[in-house]
């Protein structure tokens, strides 16, 4: 394996597992907004544990997923430096604003939120996660831009062998991000929702005593993940003529693989959406004899989502090769000169780190979604409330 080749490797393996983290950020979000929304209004207990309990997830996913990010930002230094020298500062603008709006923005609100309960009005507090998803798609809508200037460069010139930007709403407007931005937004919303179903599924089969959080988790989940699947459908389609065409290039066989593949899964999670969405009619899902066999599929297809947004970025991102920039910068001209050697021992790092951060949050994920919502930390009371002129006490530690 060249050095080439080995740099390209782990940039895919890289982006490849930090996706996995983006897709569970972005498309739980909206579910625990909506039911911290529902909560503020109708003040059930059953709101409140739903928002408790998918929270808690989503903070877990969240944390993880931004040390996640930050090895992928790392190897770009470290193996692309020909990237940064020729487009740095076209390329690194977006990225530049979604390190401020991720890293600064949005966890400090999410700080907010995680610190905010029992603190804030109950409006102000569904108020601050909605911004905290909302900042959570423009930090996505700012990666694409910087992707889509690479697969679609506009809005620059070169000057002595460097991009400038000369329209930066070219820039942002560039079709390559924007129809990009929908489809991501689509995939993201779908993968939340098979979490949510599939674990409301698993619950409801085991009757583990909270059929009705589970039960109504579950509509949430179905409706969402079909307004993912119509956006994901639509918005797929509308790139489909330059994904095809690097197929029929032949710049590689995974391209038109990867691209038959995802759009037959997700046509069949479109198609599939229309019967979900009639047996959540009046509950008719949870009144039918073999119910339990539909939870039981409906758990096993949990992971279906996450394997079809991987073959996307496959399709989208192999599709462009050779180029790292399409028309401008070859990917052979932008790695470093580090031996193969070299570059083959840091993909063994940063990926066995990456992976090892997947594989801690898929454990923690499935043993949170095992224990229920019976006992969830996040917005717990008090242990004890106290008059405001009573000192504060420790009981003595018994010796």
């Amino acid at each position: 394996m060249s050095a080439v080749d080995a740099a390209r490797t782990q940039f895919a393996l890289l982006a490849g597992f930090h996706f996995l983290f983006v897709l569970v950020t972005l498309g739980l979000g909206p579910v625990v907004a909506i039911f911290q929304t529902r909560w503020a209004v109708t003040r059930l207990d059953v709101h409140q544990y739903a928002t408790r309990f998918w929270g808690q997830l989503y903070l877990v996913n969240y944390a993880l997923g931004i040390v996640a990010g930050i090895l992928l930002e790392l190897q770009f230094g470290l193996h692309f430096p020909g990237l940064l020298d020729v487009a740095g500062e076209v390329f690194g603008a977006p990225l530049a604003v979604e390190t401020m709006v991720a890293f600064f923005l949005e966890s400090t609100l999410l700080g907010l939120w995680v610190f905010g309960w029992h603190q804030l009005d109950r409006w102000v507090h569904t108020a601050v996660f909605w911004l905290v998803v909302l900042t959570g798609y423009a930090s996505a809508f700012a990666v694409m831009v910087a992707n889509g200037f690479l697969r679609n460069p506009v809005g620059y010139e070169l000057r002595d062998g460097v991009a400038h930007v000369t329209d930066p709403a070219a820039l942002v407007l560039n079709p390559a991000s924007v129809l990009s931005l929908g489809h991501v937004i689509g995939a993201c919303l779908l993968a939340g929702a098979f979490v949510v179903i599939g674990i409301s599924a698993w619950h409801l089969r085991r009757q583990t005593g909270y059929d009705e959080l589970f039960q109504r988790s579950l509509r949430t989940g179905v409706v969402v993940g079909s307004v993912g699947a119509l956006l994901a459908v639509g918005f797929g389609f509308s790139q489909f003529s330059y994904l095809a065409d690097d197929a029929a290039a032949g710049q590689s066989p995974v391209v038109g693989t990867a691209l038959g593949l995802m759009v037959l899964g997700g046509f069949v999670l479109f198609l599939g959406a229309f019967p979900m969405l009639a047996l959540m009619i009046r509950g008719a899902l949870f009144r039918l004899p073999f119910r339990n066999a539909v939870y039981a599929f409906l758990t096993a297809v949990l992971p279906l989502p996450f394997v079809l947004a991987i073959f996307g970025w496959l399709a989208r991102e192999i599709g462009r090769q050779p180029w790292v920039v399409v028309g401008v910068l070859r990917t052979s001209d932008a790695t470093s000169t580090h031996s193969a050697t070299t570059v083959l021992v840091s993909l063994a790092v940063l990926v066995g780190l990456i992976a090892t951060l997947a594989v801690v949050d898929w454990v923690l994920l499935a043993r949170l979604a095992r224990l229920g919502p019976g006992s969830p930390t996040l917005g717990a009371p008090a242990l004890h409330a106290r008059e405001a002129d009573e000192p504060l006490t420790f009981a003595e530690a018994p010796r």
